[in-house]
């Protein structure tokens, strides 16, 4: 699920019916779930997302360092000179890393699955005091009544 697909549902899930407050205290334990089993597939993708990075930095490594057979360089569809016949320095060759597409694809990816991740981990901490907010509700009503 992406994150603008999470804070749409969450947008619907948060909001408390104040004609209803013994609804939306039974409704608690279902939002947890259904959130905690969100975060958790996440964090599952996020590792995922992360070994896979690791893998594209080795097989770039040596792709960069000439140590790559003709076979994978083609089986990737990468071009056989990374520096298109210019002559690099060791010392030059983070501009190379930092600047190469698939690397930075990978790391926007890893990114915006963190940026999940934490999104998820604010819903549960909200869904977690969700009955302080219930609870305000009703000696609110009860404040009303007169009681």
């Amino acid at each position: 699920m992406d994150l603008q697909a999470i804070l749409a549902d969450w947008k619907k899930d948060c909001e408390i019916e104040f004609n209803a407050l013994d609804v939306a205290s039974v409704e608690t334990p279902r939002l947890h779930s259904k959130y905690l089993t969100m975060l958790s597939d996440s964090r599952l993708k996020l590792k995922d997302l992360e070994f896979r990075q690791k893998h594209l930095l080795k097989d770039k490594w040596q792709w960069y360092h000439g140590k790559m057979s003709q076979e994978e360089i083609e089986k990737k569809g990468w071009n056989p000179d990374p520096f298109n016949g210019l002559r690099v320095l060791k010392g030059e060759m983070d501009y190379y890393y930092n600047s190469d597409p698939e690397i930075m694809k990978s790391e926007a990816r890893i990114l915006l699955q963190k940026e999940g991740c934490d999104v998820l981990k604010e819903i549960l901490e909200n869904i977690k005091w969700r009955h302080q907010t219930i609870g305000n509700a009703i000696r609110w009503k009860q404040f009303e009544a007169g009681f």
